[in-house]
This record gives C-alpha cells, structure tokens and sequence, in this order.
C-alpha cells in the first residue's frame, strides 16, 4: 500500500504486502515519441492508439503541432504543405528523447529552430548528434564541447553519410533517419551493438524506403528520402515501465502480477533475460491484433529466490531498466556486476550514484567500480529513506525496493514519475490491495 503527499512529491510504501493481478502500462514511450513524429510528416492521417501519457510524450506532440501538425489524441495529421518553422523556441521540458530526435526531424527543412529544456535537460551533452547532422550539412549550435542545450538547429540541403555511432544509442540512431527522408542520397548507419529497432519498425511500417540487415559489423540500416505513408498502430506496453512490476513481484513474497500488452522485441527485452539467467519465474503470452507490433505479450511475473550474475551494458540497451535491476540484485544471493554502465551518469540524474546510494539507503551494498555497478545481494532489505532527486526511474524503482522492505520506506522527489508514469502510485495501490482470488 502507498500514500503519497498532496503534491505529489512524497510517496510512502509499506512492504512486505504480496502484489497481485493485472496492469497495463503507459504505452512504450520510445515507439509514442517515434509514432508522434511519424505521424507528422506522413501525407495525411494516421492514427497510434494507446499512445504514453507522461509529459514527455507530450512534448513530442506540443513540438510537432508547433510545426503544424495536427495532434488530436491518437489522430495525428500532417506532410509538408502542413510543416513550417515554429514562432518560437520549443520547449521539450525533461526529455532528452524529444530534443536528438526532433534535432533530426527539423534539420531536414530549411528553418531555424531553437530546441530548449529544462535546467536538467539544459545539462545532458547534444554533441552526439550534433555532430552526424553536421556531417549531414546542417548547422547544429549549443552551449560548449558538449553542445549542451539550448540548441539551434538550421537545416535543409541535407546529404547522406555513412556513419557509425561512436556509442550505441538509438535516439542517435534515430536522429539520424529522420534527417536521412529529406537528404539526398542514400544514408546508412552501422550499430556494432544492436539498439531499439522502433524507428526501423515504424518506417517500414510507414512505407519508406528502409532496409536492414546484420553484417560482419553488426547491425546495419540503410534509408533513402521519400514521402511517408500513414499508419495504423496501437502502441504497445512500455517494457521500462513494466520492469518495475515484474521485479517487484519476482522480489516481494508470495506475489504475482501479469502485466499486460508489454513490447518483447529485439533491443528491449535484454532486463527479461537477466531476470530469466538470475532465475526468475516469467512466462510470456504473445499477444497479436491488427495494429499490433510483431513482438507483444503478456508477461506473468511470480515471486522466487535469485541468484547473482553479470550483466552487460549492450545486453540492456539505453541501461533504463538498470536502477530497478540493481533491486534485484539487491535482494539476490550473492553478487551482480553490471559492465560499462558509465552511460548512467548522463542520465535525467548521475544515475550510477543514484543507484548506489538507493541499494544502500535499503541496507545491502554496492559501490561503483570505475565504469561498473556492482551489487552484493541482502537477505533482507530494511526500509529506508530515499532521494530520487527528480529522477522518474530512481523514484520507481525506489518505491520497488521499498515494497521488498521490511517496514515504511518513503521516496521523496517522486513527482518526476509524471514525466513517464503518472498512475504509477495509482497501480501499486492497486496490485498491494488485491488478494490472490480478487486477482483472478
């Protein structure tokens, strides 16, 4: 069970009570962001159903009707006799996906564009996409080496490159492409590891000149410039936002939770297969409509002992699912070693700190180790008192650690859940006060 402060900005947990029944998670944030600015440079209608509901995502939407789209719930309307440049600056608020994507999508018109974000937004580095779209023709502009926000964009003459991403990342990746439907020639991107495949998926499905491909330097998307078709889709389950119940009822005794609708796919499954090597008891259900993605299912989570093991950082790509993984650590048997995880410092916070101090505000030990995470397992955990500093997925997978605990945890700077899971506290009062027969 959970209260949470009239404002939102404290969450109280008590632990110990089993979870039990079934959820449905915001739709996936990265194909809600990817599907919105589709949508807007398709020719006409399209419409993504079940679209995230997190203010991020809404971002995406107040950016693309600036640019004159039109965004009507899950209706989006748009093509090029509708898109101009923006009266103004275009605030993105917290979201780091919305500005490397976005960054990519205006760069392919002749405007400038001035992209800003909040103060945490205005400190996370833009150079890696600053310089692909340079390399492309366009002018890209910030603050310092890093080229941190605010940035200014000035596209239009675009030409394909053939790039490989220093670091994986599909927000660069997916910058990248959408620059790539206005340049000219063909533009190719080399990934040595494989990230999210949802621009991949929604080109095709859009109709646009997209191939892919695994080579001897890994995976390899090739694009050429084209008009875009409209798409039908309902957005599946958010799989980052589902690793919160799925560890919670794999750690919290006598629990069991079916999340519902969850995208299982290439790059994103990577916490469901730790959890599968740590011996968790997880059963999928595929799941198959019209509007559906190939990879959805039902996920069955129930709770079990775990055991330690190592991770690599390309097995989790975009590390999101990491701060409710290291919970799981937290109450395995012996020792996880999460490798190369430096990435965690560029996040909404410095989450490889984030991590280590919440693993330890809860009694077990971990500590960082140049650039890994490493993780000693607890019998217990002992509830604590925990910080999230405005970060939504340390506030999360906080109150996850907190319903493993034994006593009242509470988690302040919780109200950052609003940026990608607003009903979070909601659901977790929902699965704490079921019993087993009212589940069913």
């Amino acid at each position: 069970m959970s209260t949470a402060d009239a404002g939102g900005a404290v969450l109280r947990v008590e632990g110990g009570r089993a979870l039990h029944g079934r959820v449905r998670v915001p739709g996936d944030k990265s194909i809600s962001h990817r599907a919105v600015l589709l949508g807007a440079l398709c020719e006409g209608r399209s419409e993504a159903r079940g679209l995230s509901d997190g203010d991020d995502v809404a971002r995406t939407a107040a950016a693309v009707r600036a640019l004159g789209a039109h965004v009507d719930g899950p209706v989006i309307s748009g093509g090029a006799r509708h898109l101009m440049a923006p009266p103004g600056p275009l605030d993105l608020g917290n979201s780091g996906t919305t500005m490397r994507l976005l960054a990519g999508m205006v760069a392919g018109w002749p405007w400038t564009v001035e992209l800003t974000g909040d103060a945490s937004l205005s400190s996370r580095p833009m150079d890696r996409v600053a310089e692909p779209l340079r390399r492309m023709g366009a002018t890209v502009e910030g603050r310092g080496e890093r080229c941190r926000p605010p940035l200014v964009v000035r596209g239009g003459a675009l030409h394909g490159i053939d790039y490989t991403p220093p670091v994986a990342s599909s927000q660069v990746k997916s910058c990248i492409l959408l620059a790539a439907l206005r340049a000219e020639g063909e533009t190719v991107v080399r990934e040595p590891v494989l990230t999210r495949l949802h621009t991949e998926e929604l080109l095709a499905r859009c109709g646009a000149h997209v191939e892919e491909y695994e080579s001897s330097e890994g995976h390899v998307v090739r694009v050429r410039p084209g008009e875009l078709e409209p798409f039908e889709l309902d957005v599946p389950g958010d799989p980052s936002q589902a690793a919160f119940w799925i560890v919670a009822a794999c750690v919290v005794p006598g629990s069991e939770v079916t999340v519902e609708r969850i995208y299982v796919g290439r790059g994103r499954r990577g916490f469901l297969d730790v959890l599968g090597r740590m011996g968790a008891r997880l059963d999928e259900v595929p799941v198959e409509g019209p509007g559906d993605l190939a990879a959805t299912a039902d996920v069955v989570a129930r709770s079990g002992a775990l055991r330690g093991t190592e991770v690599e950082a390309a097995e989790i790509t975009g590390l999101d699912e990491v701060p409710v993984l290291a919970v799981a650590a937290a109450c395995a048997e012996g020792t996880t070693v999460f490798r190369d995880v430096a990435e965690l410092r560029v996040k909404e916070s410095d989450r490889l700190a984030g991590v280590v101090a919440l693993v330890r505000a809860f009694g077990a030990v971990a500590e960082a180790d140049g650039d890994d995470l490493v993780v000693h397992g607890a019998a217990t955990l002992a509830a604590g008192t925990f910080d999230a500093a405005g970060d939504h997925r340390m506030a999360m997978a906080g109150a996850v650690a907190g319903l493993a605990a034994r006593g009242t945890t509470q988690v302040s700077g919780f109200a950052a859940v609003d940026t990608s899971y607003p009903g979070f506290a909601a659901h977790l009062r929902l699965l704490t006060k079921a019993t087993p027969a009212e589940a069913r």
